[in-house]
């Protein structure tokens, strides 16, 4: 075997023949998964834990690559790690690796015992536990690490457990209690274990030390766990005492019954003939799943934990319980952390889960098997949220409660809970507010949970305020609810009583309360703060405050974290009905507008310090309506719209909807930079696409335009360069046509930078000159400094150095001269690139730290990528590749938080190029490849050309004819869009003459 695990880490037939730390680290993980990738964010969080360095993926890399040249210097191939764009893995053969043939050999074990052949069984269990050398991984620190090697160690436990059942069976027994002792002695709590040697030492005739070990267990569980030992092992304590043990069983002990319902509610009422059906359905019919729906608030968590209760005795060895929190205000768990939990339920430590999902649903199988176990998973959200969860033994219950007919499962049986009839309703609400006030009182009550629809959580909510206001009448509460408006039946008929409820609570708050609470049904996000509700409602920040802690006293709203709220979903439905009234019209359209007024003025306000002046241009700044408010925000700057990001995109629906082109298409505008710099292109195109139509559908051509040149530019940071063009294009001829110089000036030039992107530096110059020739005034200076910024960036890529040079400390001195710190940030790495480029490597190093520094202060992702990437190639060119290799892995993470698919590009074929000279061929090679598969779907020729070039280094020492080809194909890239790169390509394809 190549590798062994189960024990020290074994590499080659040696020990610790893998001395770094780290390597160590990263290849246990690889063996853990072997055959699978790992992700370079597992492999990092195992290497580092919490404190991961900014270089850690560069020096994940570096690790990968050593390993690989160890590898190679035992004499194993180093293609045996393998990269792939999420992480790396290890490809190993049949017996390579120890622990797959240990899961054969117990596999083979399994099989043969099955078939009736215990001892060819006990064969394959002994040699899969010979394969064992100590614990698995032994010496490796990493929490990673040990976790998936507890697991390990814990298997091995399972599968000797299985071995001695099959060896007490061929009475063996004689021969086990050495071994089961010195078990027993390392793992004193396991219970199996200690019934087996009980077993075993019965056999011999040593009863008495049988009973020791019984006490000896009995002592330890007490003071360790503070329980009594399981009931099998007392059943087994009680055999020995009677004289009448015989191996006739597997001789198993179960571990531990786990209690983790819910209490049960006392005032249950009016489900008992519900329950009954159901206890009795599942008894009889052996059901395994079982499905209970129906609306929000009709009982089904309360049905599914009396059920459970009922039938808790046929499963004895485990009742567990989790809330999927599949319809609530928080977000639905996911498979993984749903299963985490119910494993921890099941008492398997923290350290011993798995972070793979496949292996957290593996050891929750395994956990399951055998056990009588019944599993309450309480508000699942849909069909592919439970499928996993679904245990595999023959011997578990599932009870699954949703809003939604979970029509998907192949297996369970439906039950949709209706709401109480008439009786149980009234026996509810006497429950709940006092029997004798009900009693006193029936046609009230009777009118009380009519009006409340017989829904539970409606009657109980009733009920309540009878509870806490004694001197009321049950006729005065039925008076009140006849009198109110019931909002919500025009919209959701189900849900009725549930707004007849919420009218009540509403009811009994100040008039400012209800309004506020009424206004705060306008807003679109989940979360809102303390300033969006005083916008809403013309009220003082002091003001709102108050009230807000009125609407959370009666649970109106819910105080998430300090200054931040939130309506849940039923209330805030509640509460958007309160304005649906015709009469509320003009209150609510009054609301909507200051809603959207504060929204778009705080996103102008912020915008307006984080964008360069001449893109203010097209920012609409006007004199906020709340300047308090406005205030508020911008000392959050960028954060401020991160926090609301998917509230703007949401207001920007609702604007168009509800008729309010203004604010529609200049909150998307306001929100551009932003969505731009963070990378939020999806929100881009979607905001501006929507803007985009209102402006056309007014016929408003200058604001058309706007959102035309700014969807392009999410289209050119998605290297979609024909569709930023045509966008541009559609753009320029309406500001041509309106004759708005100034904006025909930016279009030309974003236009021209679209063209040099694309490779066609030709037509980029074009447009740049006729850009240049727009610009007179010396008012002028910001479109000036935006042309040179772009102009020397094109020629700069397009090998004119001298020209850059000119053109970029022209652009230099002229944001000086403004004091852009932006301009100043693109003027100096301007320069400083051509620099290098020209050769001057020490200035150049100077200037790219510089501008870095300033893209940095900025927050431009993009920028911060193209300076790192710079910076690697310095350092690549003065022979020091493990720097390079650093500085690119960081400019890729920078690209790709911005969105930048080209400077990705960019960033990995660098990369690759200072894993080759670290002597990486076969990951350079592996990189360049992938990215020439994502440059030629994105279209950037010089990217697919870096690739080709790159390919072909990996290739001419090993076969130069392939290289040949490959820089052939470079080089007629190169050439297409005219890049310098063309004559070093030129050379190495002469040099293999």
């Amino acid at each position: 075997m190549r590798f062994g695990i189960l024990g020290p880490l074994r590499v080659g037939g040696g020990e610790a023949t893998v001395t770094a730390g780290r390597d160590r680290v990263v290849l246990a993980m690889l063996l853990l998964r072997a055959g699978r990738v790992v992700s370079s964010e597992e492999l990092v969080d195992a290497v580092w834990e919490e404190q991961p360095p900014a270089t850690a993926r560069a020096q994940l890399q570096i690790c990968v690559s050593r390993l690989r040249q160890r590898l190679a210097a035992l004499g194993l191939p180093p293609e045996i790690i393998v990269t792939d764009p999420v992480g790396y893995g290890v490809r190993t053969e049949p017996a390579d690796l120890d622990a797959e043939v240990f899961a054969r050999e117990v596999e083979a074990a399994r099989a043969a015992v099955a078939a009736g052949q215990p001892t060819e069984g006990r064969r394959h269990y002994r040699a899969a536990l010979a394969l064992w050398r100590g614990p698995a991984l032994s010496g490796i620190p990493s929490r990673s690490v040990r976790r998936r090697a507890q697991l390990l160690d814990e298997q091995r436990l399972s599968v000797l457990e299985e071995c001695v059942d099959v060896e007490l069976r061929l009475r063996q027994a004689a021969d086990l209690i050495d071994e089961l002792t010195e078990s027993i002695d390392q793992n004193p709590l396991r219970e199996r274990l200690r019934g087996q040697l009980m077993l075993a030492l019965s056999a011999v005739g040593r009863q008495a030390d049988a009973l020791g070990v019984y006490r000896e267990g009995r002592r330890i569980y007490a003071q360790e766990l503070g329980i009594e030992p399981g009931g099998a092992l007392q059943e087994l304590h009680q055999r020995v005492l009677a004289g009448d043990l015989a191996l006739t069983g597997s001789g198993e002990a179960p571990v531990a019954a786990v209690r983790c319902l819910p209490r049960a509610i006392n005032d249950f009422t009016g489900r008992q003939q519900a329950v009954a059906r159901l206890v009795q359905e599942i008894e009889e019919d052996a059901v395994r799943i079982q499905q209970i729906d129906g609306m929000a608030g009709s009982g089904k968590t309360t049905l599914a934990v009396h059920v459970a209760t009922a039938l808790a005795p046929r499963y004895p060895d485990a009742q567990l319980f989790i809330d999927l929190h599949g319809h609530s205000e928080r977000t639905p768990l996911t498979p993984a952390a749903a299963v985490a939990t119910l494993l921890r339920q099941l008492g398997v430590p923290a350290e011993r889960v798995p972070l793979d999902l496949d292996d957290r649903l593996a050891l929750w199988r395994t956990e399951l098997a055998g056990r009588r176990a019944l599993v309450v998973l309480d508000n699942a959200a849909s069909t592919a949220q439970v499928m996993p969860l679904l245990p595999n033994g023959p011997d578990c219950l599932v009870l699954i409660t949703s809003r939604r007919r979970l029509v998907g499962l192949d297996e369970g049986r439906p039950s949709s809970l209706p709401v109480l009839d008439a009786d149980e309703a009234v026996q509810l609400l006497g429950r709940v507010a006092g029997e004798e006030r009900v009693a006193a009182e029936p046609e009230a009550a009777a009118e009380v949970v009519r009006r409340c629809g017989h829904l539970p959580l409606a009657i109980r909510l009733a009920g309540a305020r009878l509870a806490h206001r004694p001197r009321w009448r049950i006729a005065d509460l039925a008076d009140r609810l006849a009198s109110s408006r019931d909002q919500l039946a025009e919209f959701v008929a189900g849900e009725r009583s549930v707004g007849q409820a919420f009218t009540l609570s509403y009811a009994q708050v100040s008039p400012s309360a209800q309004r506020v609470f009424r206004l705060l049904g306008l807003h679109p996000g989940v979360r809102f703060d303390t300033p969006v509700a005083a916008a809403l409602a013309e009220l003082s920040l002091p003001e709102v405050q108050d009230v807000l802690e009125e609407l959370v006293d009666v649970h109106l709203a819910e105080e998430v974290e300090p200054g931040r709220y939130r309506l849940h979903d039923l209330i805030r439905e509640y509460a958007r009905g309160l304005l649906a009234d015709p009469e509320r019209a003009d209150e609510r359209q009054a609301a909507l507008r200051r809603l959207l007024d504060h929204h778009l003025d705080s996103a102008a306000a912020i915008a307006w310090r984080i964008e360069s002046a001449a893109s203010r241009n097209s920012l609409r700044l006007t004199a906020p309506a709340r300047p308090d408010l406005v205030a508020a925000a911008i000392p959050n700057g960028l954060g401020w719209f991160e926090e609301n990001r998917a509230t703007l995109t949401a207001l920007v629906r609702l604007a168009e909807a509800e008729g309010l082109p203004r604010h529609c298409w200049q909150l998307a505008r306001a929100c551009w930079r932003a969505n731009f710099d963070g990378g939020h292109l999806d929100e881009l195109i979607e905001t501006h696409t929507i803007g985009l139509r209102v402006a056309e559908g007014l016929g408003d051509d200058p604001a058309a335009a706007v959102m035309l040149n700014y969807l392009s530019s999410a289209y050119y940071r998605l290297a979609r360069f024909p569709e930023a063009i045509r966008l541009m294009e559609v753009a320029l001829g309406l500001r041509r046509r309106l004759g708005l110089g100034r904006e025909v000036r930016s279009t030309l030039w974003n236009l021209a930078a679209s063209y040099a992107a694309n490779g066609d530096y030709r037509l980029a110059k074009e447009n740049f000159d006729a850009a240049l020739a727009l610009i007179g005034g010396p008012d002028e200076s910001n479109e000036l400094t935006n042309l040179l910024n772009n102009f020397s960036f094109a020629l700069l890529n397009w090998g004119r150095y001298d020209d850059a040079l000119r053109t970029g400390r022209q652009l230099l001195l002229l944001a000086r001269q403004t004091n852009d710190i932006r301009q100043l940030a693109h003027g100096v790495a301007n320069v400083g690139m051509t620099r290098h480029r020209m050769g001057d490597a020490g200035p150049a190093r100077r200037l790219l730290r510089a501008a870095l520094y300033l893209k940095r202060k900025s927050g431009s992702r993009a920028g911060v990528g193209e300076l790192l990437n710079e910076l690697g190639m310095i350092e690549q060119e003065e022979s020091r590749p493990a720097r390079a290799a650093v500085l690119h892995q960081e400019a890729l993470v920078a690209m790709s938080d911005a969105g930048d698919r080209i400077g990705q590009c960019a960033s990995r074929n660098l990369l690759a190029r200072a894993m080759l000279h670290q002597g990486d061929a076969a990951s350079a090679l592996d990189l360049h490849r992938r990215v020439l598969t994502d440059a030629t779907r994105l279209g950037v020729r010089y990217e697919q050309a870096r690739a080709l070039d790159g390919i072909a280094r990996c290739l001419r020492d090993t076969d130069p004819a392939a290289a040949r080809s490959h820089w052939l194909r470079a080089l007629t890239l190169f050439r297409q869009v005219e890049s310098p790169d063309r004559h070093e390509v030129e050379r190495l394809i002469a040099a293999l003459d």
